[in-house]
């Protein structure tokens, strides 16, 4: 456990993070992984391109109203924008917290090659002061489970939550707030009911082993996959059916002194992953505070609206920006579809006044 004051710190940034209303912007992209995001746009992965990617959200105009905290990558949290002023400086002059993403990807697990296990412990401790000197004040590291015939095995389980609960102590140790990631994929024709299964099983163990490690529930925020259908189940349901198995399941599951959870897209639409969110929202009194991390959700429609483009970056903006205000009303619970429009459409005038 952290002494009391490292412990104050860190639930004061658990507090920035899970502020009302806003939500964590996941740029936290491998090299590779831009790759793709750039792939259906014909644009060239290069650092340069990399870096006006970035930049095109983290000096969006008015993002310090909806994002809370950015999750960055090695690269980026060394990155300076075309202005010379560094990532980090920019975020932090609007009140919004550097993250950094520190697990260094999956690798097959031994004995068990449908299953994933994540890398990155060995040295994790003098990155984690680097990154503290950097300006990173939390921290990510995902876990992948499968679901799929013989997955996932207690093995798998047991060995991602341990690391999960030894990574989130070497964060609290150097001042950093841990954010949990273990992601149950969509990937699969798994049912929803199965999704609940998986993820309730992951839950128990990953806060057996956190308690284990005599890690600070207070200082640290879980990030997991809603409870969904696997995307090629053929019986798909609706979002007030999601809504109510994630909040059985984690109400059953997490800790109500948890500092906060915050939900990935894991691959769901845009408006899908609003929506899902809202209606958690609206079913009933939370816990825990409950808010939205994401990356694609956010930044899909903004990247193909952009596409390498300095001319439309503008407008690239308004459209993250429109997604980032629909996500933080749905971490109100207060989204309707039907001022889905009215928000692009008014941030636009709002953008055309100042010019």
């Amino acid at each position: 456990m952290p002494e009391q004051q490292k412990l104050q710190s860190l639930v004061s940034t658990v507090q920035l993070l899970m502020a009302p209303g806003k939500g964590l912007l996941a740029a936290d992209e491998s090299a590779a992984t831009v790759e793709k995001r750039f792939a259906p746009i014909h644009l060239e992965n290069t650092e340069d391109n990399r870096r006006a990617f970035r930049e095109l959200f983290f000096t969006a105009p008015e993002i310090e109203q909806y994002i809370s905290g950015v999750i960055l990558f090695d690269e980026t949290i060394r990155q300076k924008a075309s202005s010379g002023e560094m990532f980090v400086s920019i975020l932090q002059k609007q009140g919004i917290v550097p993250g950094i993403k520190v697990d260094l990807g999956v690798e097959a697990m031994e004995g068990h090659p449908n299953e994933k296990v994540t890398k990155g412990l060995v040295g994790l401790e003098g990155r984690m002061s680097e990154y503290y000197g950097l300006g990173a004040r939390f921290a990510k590291w995902r876990s992948v489970i499968t679901i799929g015939q013989g997955c996932p095995s207690e093995a798998n389980i047991i060995e991602n939550m341990t690391t999960l609960a030894a990574y989130a102590k070497i964060c609290q140790a150097a001042g950093i707030v841990p954010i949990v990631e273990p992601e149950v994929i969509m990937d699969g024709s798994h049912t929803l009911e199965h999704c609940a299964e998986v993820t309730a099983q992951v839950e128990q163990e990953l806060f057996r082993q956190l308690k284990a490690s005599e890690v600070a529930l207070e200082g640290l925020i879980l990030k997991s996959n809603m409870v969904i259908a696997g995307k090629d189940c053929p019986v798909q349901p609706d979002s007030s059916a999601i809504a109510k198995a994630t909040l059985e399941t984690f109400t059953k599951n997490v800790p109500s002194n948890i500092g906060g959870i915050v939900f990935l897209s894991g691959g769901q639409s845009e408006k899908q992953s609003t929506k899902n969110l809202n209606e958690m929202h609206k079913q009933s009194q939370l816990p825990w505070p409950l808010t939205f991390s994401y990356a694609r959700a956010l930044q899909d429609s903004a990247t193909k609206t952009w596409s390498g483009k300095p001319e439309n970056v503008k407008k690239a903006q308004e459209v993250f920006i429109h997604r980032a205000t629909m996500n933080s009303l749905a971490s109100l619970g207060t989204y309707e579809e039907s001022i889905e429009m009215e928000s692009v459409e008014s941030f636009g005038e709002s953008q055309a006044s100042q010019d």
